[in-house]
């Protein structure tokens, strides 16, 4: 009897250990693979630059938040900089803004880096952009003697000079798993003979392929799509103003992917380089661009307002295009890689429209069909 005791036991201390040594199997399995898109992200989904809302290394991150990381490595490996640079750089920019690009701060600090421009950082319109503010803090940093060699948090304080110097030593392990999701090539990359960027490799970078153009068929038009039309008036607010003169001063200029500006801009990037210029931070991508401001119709758009339609390759719930209406019944917009910037009838947009965004400036009184009626070619 005792020892069917001790065997029965025995057996069931077996079957314990197992059944323990299977979950903790699981556990580690489903440890393993807890990176990834978050429910509505990844390309198909919210995704842009940098693959939408996401797990990555542990933390949630929007699309947003992936977006501009996605912006800070291609900026890095644009310029042939070691990995390092980038760490250090996300480190910084999960401290000051949560990889956020705000327009506020302390005193006149702006966007993600919180640099300020009456410190010489830069002017609003530089240190709201991503790439420009990217970059500023890129040539401060590359500066130090051994920055790259430096404790953690010890080189991006010795940029940012923070009251609070502790601050960004811990997240360089979430701004490593960062870099580590979109990062191409070598960790210390040899500078090109030429000093040029390293644009094919950039390109790489990014999560998600280019996301579609307008999608709109470009109609006979009395209108020349690379020429402010004659007799265009910019509206008076100064912000809006602002905002307006900047997307027409880039008629003409290519359709990149993922570019932000100067030499080139994808539909987001346009609107994010333009409202920058009136010193306005907004999100950078499409998806995250039709939550911005607030919301408008088309009787009541007013210029500088943001004009969402699903493109190419979105759908009316997940518009994937932007343009700015300007005035006059017209759109400016980063048609597509084969077309650049270009103006558009705002009456060809009229059946796609999915989202209009206020974004700065007095809201306009609702006029119905007026603008469309300008708009018509």
């Amino acid at each position: 009897m005792d020892q069917n005791k001790g065997a029965i036991v025995t057996a069931a201390a077996a079957a314990v250990m197992t059944f323990l040594a299977a979950v903790l199997s699981m556990g580690i399995a489903m440890f393993t693979v807890a990176d990834g898109a978050l429910p509505g992200g990844g390309c198909d989904g919210d995704g842009g630059l940098g693959g939408g809302s996401q797990s990555i290394g542990g933390t949630d991150w929007n699309a947003e938040q992936t977006e501009n990381a996605a912006t800070i490595v291609h900026r890095v490996v644009e310029r042939s900089l070691p990995r390092r640079a980038a760490v250090i750089a996300i480190s910084t920019v999960i401290v000051e803004a949560e990889l956020v690009n705000v327009g506020y701060g302390d005193r006149d600090s702006l966007g993600l880096y919180q640099q300020r421009p009456s410190q010489g950082w830069g002017t609003p319109e530089q240190v709201l952009n991503p790439v420009a503010a990217t970059d500023t803090f890129l040539d401060r940093l590359v500066e130090l003697p051994g920055w790259a060699g430096m404790p953690p948090g010890d080189a991006a304080q010795a940029v940012q000079r923070s009251a609070f110097p502790d601050r960004y030593g811990p997240q360089e392990g979430p701004a490593a798993a960062l870099v580590d999701r979109f990062w191409v090539g070598p960790d210390n990359p040899v500078p090109a003979p030429t000093g040029g960027p390293d644009v094919q490799l950039a390109s790489s970078v990014y999560a998600c392929p280019d996301q579609g153009g307008a999608g709109v068929p470009l109609a006979p038009s009395d209108i020349d799509p690379r020429q402010v039309p004659p007799g265009f008036t910019p509206p008076a607010d100064p912000a809006r103003r602002a905002a307006v003169t900047y997307a027409l001063a880039q008629l003409g200029k290519p359709y990149i992917w993922g570019a932000k500006g100067p030499h080139g801009f994808d539909c987001s990037g346009l609107m994010l380089a333009a409202w920058a210029a009136a010193g306005v931070a907004i999100p950078a991508g499409t998806v995250n661009q039709k939550n911005a401001g607030s919301p408008a119709s088309v009787a009541s758009i007013a210029p500088g307002d943001l004009v969402f339609i699903p493109g190419s390759l979105g759908s009316p719930t997940n518009p994937r295009h932007v343009g700015m209406y300007v005035g006059h019944g017209l759109v400016v917009n980063a048609y597509d890689s084969s077309t650049g910037v270009i103006l558009q009838p705002l009456a060809e947009w009229a059946d796609e429209i999915t989202h209009i965004r206020h974004i700065a400036g007095p809201a306009a009184q609702p006029t119905p069909d007026a603008t469309l009626a300008e708009a018509a070619p």
